[in-house]
């Protein structure tokens, strides 16, 4: 076995391959030479020669396209144990980024054989489940983040929640940072905040929904999942990358009565840098593949680095193709596995409404902390303010003109605007 075997430029791919698209900057190596060297370290190969088995030979990954930067590489679907997320990931996006040969290393695509995705759960709701679950038919959701992140005890916590929903939230969230600390533990936040959610659903007539964090060690995660179905909560969000592919899985393959909100905290050390490293694309794949109903995705505007590069128009120029947006991924048609509804956040206030509907369309999350509870009335009144401007947007109708009629909007437009 050499290096040089791993490339084959008239391979054609088969429908059962797995194929990757790769960005590769060599290092002092010819470009060849490195991309055999990706290909070879994530299949059956080895840093030198080797003699391989029948076995071994009919399993070589192959590069069979190589143009300017950028490689793909086929992977013959039997390398993989069917359904284990984990030990795809390890293998086409494990020791290859730290290999010699190769100075910049990004995994920018992923394309799954069918095989692959039968072997997975995928959503269990997905967008028409969730659509159903809070009977919200034709528009985008309105979600907030509790603010502060950290500091409020369960009362304060559930309080705030109920504001938020009355003011004209469908769902509340709690923060990623937010497990189980002694100034605010879960089990007596999660009750008091159901409780609430119960109590706003009856007053307003409106199906509301209550974000749980339930990431921790494995057995804990699940003890809390648990919990929160016993007490009739419609969510539980996990921190999909700190907690891991495998945590993630357990969590989809217990099958809870629970729509799955999936946070990204920790992606921006693989997704950020362009040259090295992983695309937002290739974890929201993995994370619809395993089973999430709602992800993450960026918002184009707002405080985060997270871009409508990596959100509504991804769509960078390879070779005269181009990769679709994240969001437009988590619908594409995946056979069996249900579309995963986007969520926009981070940084975001009600002036940002007309701009997230238009760049994103009607399944989509709009998700507000500070934007609503820094309100200058409140987080009730903040709540109102993107109601109404969504409402506005909806309608068609400038915000400033919707708001000479609506005060919330006013006085929102007033402190950001």
């Amino acid at each position: 076995m050499k290096p040089q075997e791993f490339v084959n430029l008239k391979y054609k791919p088969k429908s059962s391959d797995l194929i990757c698209l790769f960005r590769v900057e060599p290092n002092r190596v010819p470009m060849k030479k490195a991309a055999a060297t990706v290909a070879l370290e994530s299949s059956v190969g080895t840093w030198t020669n080797l003699e391989l088995t029948k076995t071994a030979e009919k399993l070589m990954a192959k590069v069979f396209e190589i143009k300017g930067n950028w490689i793909k590489i086929a992977y013959p679907q039997e390398l993989f144990e069917e359904g284990n997320a984990p030990n795809i990931l390890s293998s086409i996006a494990g020791n290859i980024f730290g290999m010699k040969a190769v100075k910049n290393l990004r995994l920018e695509d992923v394309s799954f054989p069918k095989k692959i995705l039968s072997g997975f759960m995928g959503p269990k709701f997905g967008i028409e489940g969730i659509r159903k679950m809070l009977k919200i038919r034709d528009r985008p959701l309105i979600g907030t983040i509790i603010k502060p992140k950290l500091g409020l005890n369960p009362y304060e916590h559930a309080k705030s929640a109920y504001e938020s929903w009355l003011g004209g939230c469908d769902l509340v969230k709690a923060d990623e940072n937010l497990a189980g600390q002694k100034f605010n533990e879960f089990e007596e936040r999660l009750a008091r905040t159901l409780e609430y959610c119960n109590k706003a659903e009856e007053k307003t007539g409106m199906k509301k929904g209550y974000i749980e964090n339930v990431t921790a060690e494995t057995k804990e995660m699940m003890k809390r999942a648990q919990l929160v179905e016993d007490l009739g909560g419609k969510y539980i969000m996990i921190d999909f990358l700190t907690a891991g592919f495998s945590s993630l899985q357990t969590l989809r393959e217990a099958d809870f009565k629970l729509a799955i909100h999936c946070h990204r905290a920790l992606h921006a050390a693989m997704t950020r840098n362009p040259k090295h490293g992983i695309s937002m694309m290739v974890l929201a794949d993995f994370a619809r593949l395993i089973g999430v109903d709602q992800l993450h995705v960026g918002t184009g505007v707002g405080k985060l680095e997270g871009n409508l590069s990596d959100i509504e128009e991804l769509i960078e120029e390879i070779e005269d193709k181009k990769i679709k947006s994240t969001k437009k991924r988590l619908v594409q048609d995946w056979e069996k596995i249900k579309p995963v509804l986007a969520v926009s956040s981070g940084g975001l206030c009600p002036l940002d409404i007309p701009k997230l509907v238009k760049n994103f369309g009607n399944d989509l999350i709009m998700q507000f902390g500070g934007g609503i509870h820094s309100h200058p009335n409140g987080t009730g009144a903040g709540a109102r303010a993107a109601k109404q401007a969504l409402n506005a947007t909806i309608k068609g109708i400038n915000l400033k003109k919707y708001a000479k009629t609506h005060a919330e909007l006013r006085l929102a437009i007033e402190k950001w605007g």
